[in-house]
């Protein structure tokens, strides 16, 4: 079910992502060779608690698993897509690629922000995955607007991503999402589509939209973990997410700082 939020929900939740993106980008200046993924995860569960609000994950338990998810802060390196469970052995090295996803219950409603960043200097290669990862989190962004589709906004991700020389697989079997009173809610919201096709947009709705691409095929596994995924060729995969809040005009992007 579609759930339109109220004008009290939404000035929550454009205080929760600030929060949510204040957070995130702290816990992104902390990324550093030597550094375990633990860390990370304890960083980002204090900043969260400090502010009086709650990590969104911790003890989040989807559809399906076996267990709840026992962090704070989603952790994945390089060939990991998402979910990746904090470790203290997993540690951090030159040259790595690591998305921190995270979610903040900010008075009772809930928001959802990615970013993929460098661990020191990294290759080419992977500085052009990031940069096209979130390069088309923002042109779905842009086709996300009252009176259209989520086929638009999956149409525009895929296209701009198909314009491009290089080749990158779209992760087919995740996708974003609608957000707020839940950590998921409809519509789902693929990151490939057709323009006209799937769920209305309507002023209102509240969606996290998180292109996930990876260096080689589009196919991925899950771990024995039940939450891991990796990409199925060992190839590297970014990650970028927003909340936004679709308007009668351009999509409001609720998790930033400013």
């Amino acid at each position: 079910m579609i759930i339109i939020k109220t004008k009290e929900e939404i000035e929550i939740l454009r205080e929760g992502g600030k929060r949510l993106a204040t957070v995130l980008f702290k816990v992104k200046g902390k990324v550093a060779p030597g550094l375990s993924t633990k860390d990370l995860d304890i960083y980002a569960e204090n900043l969260i608690r400090g502010m009086g609000d709650e990590p969104a994950f911790l003890n989040y338990r989807p559809a399906g698993a076996e267990f709840p998810f026992p962090a704070s802060l989603c952790v994945s390196i390089n060939d990991e897509v998402v979910h990746g469970i904090p470790s203290s052995k997993r540690i951090l090295k030159e040259g790595d690629i690591v998305s921190i996803d995270l979610g903040l219950k900010h008075r009772g409603l809930f928001t959802d922000m990615a970013i993929t960043v460098p661990v020191g200097v990294v290759s080419a290669g992977s500085q052009q995955l990031m940069n096209i990862t979130e390069q088309a989190l923002q042109v779905g962004i842009n086709a996300a607007q009252a009176g259209g589709t989520v086929g638009d906004i999956g149409y525009a991700v895929e296209s701009f991503i198909r314009s491009h020389k290089y080749k990158y697989g779209i992760v087919e079997v995740l996708s974003g999402h609608g957000v707020g009173r839940a950590i998921h809610e409809d519509p789902y919201i693929p990151n490939f589509g057709k323009k006209g096709k799937g769920e209305k947009l309507f002023s209102g709705m509240v969606i996290a939209l998180e292109p996930m691409l990876n260096n080689g095929t589009k196919n991925v596994t899950l771990d024995t973990d039940g939450y891991t995924f990796r990409t199925a060729d060992g190839k590297k995969s970014a990650h970028f997410e927003h909340t936004i809040l679709i308007t009668e005009g351009d999509a409001e992007i609720l998790t930033k700082i400013n």
